[in-house]
């Protein structure tokens, strides 16, 4: 890397074998748009899933796949923060520390996981497990304060509950998080990002759904009781 952050180009490219299943992966994503470059963001989150980061092999492969040059790659792979440009964990354990979350205790949760896992920011385990950030809003702010790992919610953290999933975390434990499927790693949540089925089991059935904190302003608007269990008001819930 340069004294930038810049990845230094010319990179090695992938193996044969790696660069063909690349290649097949990529095809089926470009074709889904109507202008090839569409699919930049797709293919940063495929090359990130194959080595944990987007490395200057992966910048290479997306700019010759899409006719672009690698500073086009590199701008946008250097601008969106959900891109890693350095090797990390197989969780990715971010705190909001953003305002709300900051105040409600987003920062003192910070603190003590760095206290406790012995890293900085975007510092990594010995054990190549986690990954710890701060993280900006992630628009749950209803749930502050927030952790997300490999992007998944744990509302109302406390310094306590963010200790006890860090360390589930790094026993191999199975861990689910506060809305959605259980997690699945940093590389196996990339691909799922690149646009791939998730094969985790009722994974969409699971995530997505809207909490009662999240829709108690809908009810209002509605003229519901904002206190009454959302199945009493439609039927159907809210």
């Amino acid at each position: 890397m340069t004294d930038l952050g810049m990845p230094r180009l010319p990179a090695p490219g992938y193996p044969a074998d790696v660069r063909a299943r690349l290649e097949t992966d990529a095809r089926e994503l470009i074709g889904r748009y109507p202008q090839s470059r569409s699919a930049l963001l797709p293919l940063l989150h495929l090359v990130q899933a194959e080595e944990g980061y987007v490395s200057p092999s992966g910048i290479e492969f997306c700019a010759e796949m899409l006719g672009l040059t690698t500073a086009d790659v590199t701008g946008v792979a250097t601008f969106y923060t959900m891109y890693r440009r350095q090797n990390g964990g197989d969780f990715h354990v971010g705190v909001c520390t953003n305002t709300l979350c900051a105040v409600m205790g987003g920062d003192e949760i910070f603190a003590t996981l760095k206290d406790h896992l012995g890293v900085g920011n975007k510092g990594t385990t010995p054990d190549g497990s986690v990954t710890l950030e701060h993280i900006e809003c992630n628009a749950a702010c209803d749930y502050a304060p927030v952790v997300m790992v490999n992007w998944e919610f744990f509302d109302n953290a406390t310094p306590a509950s963010a200790k006890d999933l860090v360390d589930e975390l790094r026993a191999g434990k199975q861990v689910s998080p506060t809305r959605g499927a259980p997690l699945c790693t940093f590389k196996e949540t990339s691909r799922i990002l690149a646009g791939f089925p998730d094969p985790r089991a009722e994974a969409v059935d699971q995530g997505g759904a809207g909490g009662t904190p999240s829709l108690v302003g809908l009810r209002i608007a509605k003229g519901q009781d904002p206190d009454a269990p959302a199945t009493t008001q439609t039927g159907k819930g809210a």
